[in-house]
């Protein structure tokens, strides 16, 4: 009789004005790969909301998640608050001491820095913040995806997309995510150039830094300081 294989667990960690796509954008594809299955914990089961407005369902717990695999921290304005949130923080550590892959998208680099998970590691985060990376002992890289041994860290939102096709790719190799590329017609052609602030017009860069985020990144600031 053929043994079972075990799952390959993956754990998005959730938590309240999590930005939706940078999860769902890479569960989308990570819950294709073969053996895996995607596990979306929280401190309890229920809703938790986005900043799109809509309530996510936990699939788990953080008392009740099985070890993951694959851990993944996504981003958002909900950051700031969770970096004093202990109970999800002393989740994070105590899932990525056993972890093959320890991983975040967009802000939730800082979670993954809180919990002293990127001391001398390279990394990225969405651009409005990569001045702060130092603050959790990173090195920033500008890269959407940021490998430093078993740590992977993706940019801004969309960015966690390419950073699920390159684990896929890295685990089962090229064909199995350029297959999956094409199950879902990722072909990104922007209607307008830009999506960095290095092809984007100044202008643009200018007022999207004094409208959103000179604030927000005072604010992780000062979060990060109050929980150091």
């Amino acid at each position: 009789m053929t043994q079972a294989k075990s799952p390959f667990n993956v754990v998005f960690v959730l938590f309240d004005n999590v930005t939706q796509l940078d999860f769902t954008g890479p569960a989308q594809f990570l819950c294709r790969m073969p053996e895996a299955k995607v596990h979306v914990a929280a401190a309890s089961l229920d809703p938790v909301m986005t900043d799109v407005g809509f309530g996510i369902m936990p699939t788990v717990t953080f008392e009740d998640c099985p070890q993951a695999d694959l851990l993944c921290l996504p981003g958002g304005l909900g950051v700031a608050p969770a970096l004093s949130d202990v109970a999800l923080i002393a989740f994070v550590r105590a899932q990525a001491s056993a972890a093959q892959w320890v991983t975040s998208v967009c802000t939730g680099a800082f979670i993954l820095g809180r919990a002293g998970l990127l001391q001398g590691r390279r990394a990225t985060t969405h651009w409005g913040y990569t001045s702060l990376l130092p603050m959790v002992g990173a090195l920033h890289e500008d890269a959407r995806t940021v490998f430093d041994g078993n740590v992977v860290t993706a940019g801004g939102v969309t960015s966690g997309i390419d950073f699920a096709l390159t684990i896929i790719a890295h685990l089962h190799g090229e064909d199995v995510a350029r297959s999956l590329q094409l199950n879902f017609e990722y072909d990104p052609a922007p209607p307008f150039a830009g999506g960095t602030p290095a092809n984007s017009p100044p202008h643009i860069v200018q007022t999207m830094q004094t409208r959103f985020y000179d604030a927000r990144s005072a604010e992780m600031e000062a979060a990060l300081v109050a929980t150091a």
